[in-house]
Parts: structure tokens; sequence; C-alpha cells
């Protein structure tokens, strides 16, 4: 069974914040809650809420805790803002301040994919 949450409209480029979905995709989900607990980047603070969110949702669908893992994290472009930096001589220098779209799917089923157990030989 699968449990999803969104973050929409995080005003952190999307660029930063996937350093952070990297170091947490495809492990369980309290180890990533942990991992991020102590992770000193900006975005790690901000997709902690989201993670203990997935972690409500799944308590309320009366999943195992201990078998879920994150089967899925995106972090996708939102809306910019255009704001201008006054220059001198009546110049102008564009600044676009990038928001992020962060989707999380938690699943506890067993993962896809080879194992070193069960090659043939």
């Amino acid at each position: 069974m699968e449990v999803r949450a969104s973050l929409r409209y995080l005003k952190t480029a999307p660029r930063k914040v996937r350093l952070v979905c990297d170091l947490i995709r495809g492990k369980k989900l309290l180890e990533s809650i942990h991992q991020l607990t102590f992770l000193r980047k900006q975005a790690a603070s901000d997709l902690l809420p989201l993670l203990q969110s997935v972690l409500a949702n799944a308590k309320q669908k009366e999943l195992k805790v201990d078998e879920l893992y994150i089967k899925e994290i995106r972090c996708d472009e939102g809306p910019s803002l255009k704001r201008f930096l006054y220059r001198s001589r009546g110049r102008a220098t564009p600044i676009k301040k990038i928001m992020s779209h962060v989707t999380i799917i938690v699943s506890d089923e067993v993962k896809q994919g080879k194992s070193l157990g069960s090659r043939k030989e």
C-alpha cells in the first residue's frame, strides 16, 4: 500500500532541495527522519515536516511504520517571483526567486530489483 504527501510552493530552489531528496531516496522512513534531523541544510528542515506528515498518514491507514520505505521523492520547479535589484546609472539586475513542489510516496511493499541472492549461476 502506498501513502503520499506533497509540499507546494516551498521558497527554496529545486536545485538545493534535490540534494537532500537524493540523500533519502530509497531509504526506510524512520531512518530518513533521523538523518534529516541532524543534516545541516535548510531544505532538510523544510522536508522534515513533510516526512512527519507521511508518517501520520501511514499511521492513520494502520500500516506498519517499521516496514515503510521511500518509494519515490520528486522535486519539481514551481512558479518564480521576478524581482529587480536596482543598480547605478539607471540599470537594473533581474532576480528570479524560484519555488519548489515536493511530492513523496511511501510504500510498505518489497523493493523491486535484483538482489544478490537471486542470481542464477
